[in-house]
């Protein structure tokens, strides 16, 4: 079977929309919707194609982008192997130069399309914020919930709610106003408990600890939910790739107050821990959000936190 490598790229406008193409006619899979991009000549980066691509197919100048995923898929007629890239900086105003349609979409609406099969993979990446906002346990439910509402209205988009130390029966009855607040808001929340609880509450997922990742023999709940782990070594993170987690949050990158005990990882085997998942990795450990930009530096998707995130801090 034929193997080709193309190069696609995931533009955002300031909606939050993404953009797709739509394969013409007397293309092969002519009608199907894409992310934009093309073939990888011989010789060439990746990100040179992209640069190239994107200039021949919509009139774009890329500046900045970054790995987000790479991925295979196999047509009847020849295996695809995908690199796709987060478009960060672009100028230009996108033009139809192949006599294709273009569309800005949302996120939660590209299922919609019909989507190349080898893009559709893409789909649930873009259902990731890049901050996660970790909760402290509630010791004043009403406090807490003031302070978890404060966070959403400052624009926090994902939510992991923790509650260790409650009752089952009292974190079940926060849990719903936690996943009532995050709706009212826009924001994905993710509960840190058992799957089918986070099914029966309708949240959009369960974040599993370390623990439970490890007594896992298959993914516990269907794709429509999110489904993340706790990871601390290479071989949590193959655990959570062979039941197709969709997320990991790997730490603690630096000393935590929480964790005073735990030898941090570090940058380097944080890299190193990160190159081997296929997965989005969110780091965690000491880190604010001014610092995305050394977590995609190093491999990682998004960033995780706590005391950064909770109490609003920025730098």
């Amino acid at each position: 079977m034929q193997t080709i490598s193309v190069v696609a790229a995931v533009l955002k406008d300031a909606q939050g929309r993404v953009l797709v193409t739509q394969r013409p006619a007397g293309k092969p899979l002519a009608g199907y919707w894409e992310f934009p991009g093309g073939k990888i000549e011989s010789g060439e980066q990746p990100f040179a194609a992209l640069q190239r691509e994107l200039q021949e197919e919509l009139g774009l100048d890329v500046q900045q982008a970054r790995p987000l995923l790479q991925l295979s898929h196999e047509y009847a007629e020849q295996r695809v192997e995908l690199d796709i890239w987060r478009v960060t900086r672009w100028s230009g105003v996108p033009c139809a130069h192949e006599s294709q349609a273009i569309a800005w979409v949302k996120p939660d609406e590209l299922s919609r399309r019909r989507l190349l099969p080898a893009d559709t993979p893409v789909v649930q990446r873009l259902r990731l914020p890049p901050c996660m906002l970790v909760t402290p346990s509630p010791e004043d439910e009403t406090g807490f919930l003031m302070t978890l509402e404060r966070r959403l209205a400052e624009g926090r988009e994902f939510v992991q709610f923790r509650g260790p130390a409650l009752p089952e029966r009292q974190y079940g009855v926060i849990a719903r106003e936690v996943i009532r607040l995050c709706r009212e808001y826009g924001a994905r929340v993710v509960l840190n408990a058992e799957p089918e609880l986070a099914r029966q509450l309708g949240a959009d997922g369960a974040h599993l600890s370390r623990a439970r990742l490890g007594t896992l023999a298959r993914r516990p709940l269907s794709q429509e939910f999110l489904i993340g782990a706790s990871c601390h070594e290479a071989a949590d993170i193959r655990r959570a790739v062979q039941q197709s987690l969709d997320y990991v949050v790997l730490g603690a990158v630096r000393p935590t107050a929480s964790h005073p005990g735990r030898k941090p990882l570090g940058w380097e085997t944080f890299a190193e821990l990160a190159a081997e998942s296929s997965v989005p990795v969110y780091a965690i450990g000491g880190l604010t959000p001014a610092e995305l930009d050394t977590v995609h530096a190093q491999g990682g998707y998004g960033l995780a936190a706590m005391r950064a995130l909770w109490q609003g801090t920025e730098n």
